[in-house]
């Protein structure tokens, strides 16, 4: 499947809060990167099922109700896209609105996705989920 229907598919799946099916559109040997993960949280991810105890309780912690933007850039190779989108919604603890700027880079074949290198902020996600505090005190600040 071309790796942007794969990338779409993978928000459907998500807003339908099937972290299995997202999970599975991955390959067994894949590479999740968080490259701004501080505090703690995992910078890499080896392996499907490594994703999947990762999201494991995703849907309890955030609830999507929409991606108001995605933008995909094409590259010149096939198997690689650059997205930028906004996931919104709520946060499931707090209650509280969510909303969430992403660029991720997404290499995938025929198999499935192959890599997957999300640019997210740990500050936002910190202060969306009320745990700010915690956050700052891990880091430091």
């Amino acid at each position: 499947m071309e790796t942007e229907r794969l990338f779409r598919r993978g928000l459907d799946l998500l807003l339908a809060k099937d972290v299995d099916g997202f999970v599975d559109l991955f390959t067994p040997d894949c590479t999740v990167e968080f490259p701004f993960a501080t505090a703690g949280a995992p910078r890499e991810l080896h392996g499907r099922e490594a994703l999947r105890e990762y999201l494991a309780d995703y849907p309890q912690q955030v609830d999507i109700a929409e991606f108001p933007s995605v933008v995909v850039h094409r590259s010149t190779d096939p198997g690689l896209v650059i997205v930028e989108f906004t996931a919104r919604g709520r946060t499931v603890r707090t209650g509280a609105p969510y909303e969430m700027r992403y660029v991720v880079v997404v290499t995938a074949n025929e198999h499935g996705i192959v890599g997957y290198r999300d640019y997210w902020s740990p500050v936002m996600a910190a202060a969306a989920f009320g745990t700010l505090p915690e956050f700052l005190a891990a880091v430091g600040a």
